[in-house]
């Protein structure tokens, strides 16, 4: 039995990382059943109970010393975790776990990460530094891949995003939190198409709010759909959210979270189209066969939609009114209109598996 040590932005709420994180120990267990994982959470109470695997404390200093003494394998697993755009203390600490883990002789791999932005010298220089001693690494997209590349990291796989190797979720949970906010709706039409919006707050870019007000009250006039926004970090997501329904002179639903990782996944499924400026909302789409557009506030929002075969719509300072809603248009009305971007994604998902075979090979050579 293996043990693994799974190091990542997760207890603190975020539908991606969580997602990422379900995604990661699945994958795994696909591949070595038995395997004994231990996860470094921000809430580990919380994380053990939730993924029914050991956790310890994001600070517990020796909980992750006795833990990493006692693996096989460490993962820096998915997400954005060496940027410095918002955060410098993180990447530095996520490397310090991935530098500890080498001084004690572990395995570490990197497990379909997105690397940057990385805009300062000093934090170029210890993410090159330390990657140079890590086993393996895998990136979720070749912008990341591009990044290590000109840091001087040579041996990178680009694979897809750890979400992508879920199993689907069943509509019905999703379905069931609808009811709740949509029965209390009048109906109009029977059976309306739905837009699924996720929507965050970056730095002071506000430009995009009553852009995308103005095109989602132009869709519910005219295309006679309903739009549900679905938060994806709560009450930060939920705020914005409100702010942008508040323009629409139809207002909107607007989804009070926090959901679970499967309720997430389950009511990004029961929507016809998911409008995303968060990631994890347009793979989760994905992920259940809906189509998506994105917004792009950072490069990983423009990578991911290559992958698929698709580009941004715009940014959150400049959004193209008109091409976003006849986008919209289209995609309510033609499933052929993205086939090859349905393609692309099954593609994508026997990729995201192949990082935990990654993974799971380096122990073979103990």
């Amino acid at each position: 039995m293996s043990n693994i040590v799974i190091s990542g932005y997760y207890g603190f709420g975020n539908a991606g990382d969580e997602a990422m994180l379900c995604a990661i120990i699945d994958a795994i267990r696909k591949e070595e059943a038995d395997a004994h994982i231990t996860v470094i959470s921000g809430n580990p109470t919380e994380t053990s109970k939730k993924h029914n695997i050991h956790a310890v404390g994001t600070f517990s200093a020796f909980g992750i010393l006795k833990a990493i003494a006692n693996s096989d394998l460490v993962i820096s697993g998915g997400g954005s975790l060496l940027q410095d755009a918002t955060s410098i203390r993180n990447t530095y600490y996520y490397l310090s776990i991935m530098a500890l883990a080498k001084m004690m002789g572990k395995k570490v791999m990197l497990y379909s990460q997105g690397i940057g932005p990385l805009n300062r010298p000093s934090t170029r220089r210890a993410v090159s530094f330390i990657l140079r001693f890590v086993d393996t690494i895998t990136v979720r997209d070749s912008i990341s891949k591009s990044e290590l590349e000109s840091l001087g990291i040579e041996d990178v796989e680009v694979t897809a995003d750890a979400v992508l190797a879920m199993q689907p979720a069943n509509l019905s949970i999703g379905k069931r939190i609808l009811e709740g906010y949509t029965s209390k709706l009048p109906k109009s039409i029977e059976n309306p198409k739905r837009i699924g919006v996720a929507v965050r707050s970056w730095k002071d870019d506000t430009e995009y709010r009553e852009s995308l007000a103005n095109v989602l009250s132009r869709l519910q006039e005219q295309d006679e759909v309903e739009i549900i926004f679905i938060p994806m970090s709560h009450p930060e997501d939920t705020k914005e959210a409100k702010i942008i329904a508040n323009y629409m002179p139809k207002g909107a639903i607007v989804l009070e979270g926090p959901f679970s990782t499967e309720e997430q996944v389950s009511l990004s499924g029961n929507v016809d189209l998911m409008i995303g400026i968060r990631l994890h909302a347009l793979v989760f789409s994905s992920l259940m066969g809906k189509p998506v557009i994105g917004i792009s506030y950072d490069p990983k929002i423009t990578s991911f939609l290559h992958m698929i075969g698709q580009e941004p719509i715009g940014t959150m300072t400049h959004l193209r009114e008109e091409a976003l809603y006849q986008r919209c248009h289209k995609l309510l009305n033609s499933r052929e209109e993205y086939q090859s971007s349905y393609d692309r994604i099954e593609a994508l998902r026997l990729n995201s598996q192949r990082n935990a075979e990654i993974a799971i090979s380096l122990l073979k050579d103990y």
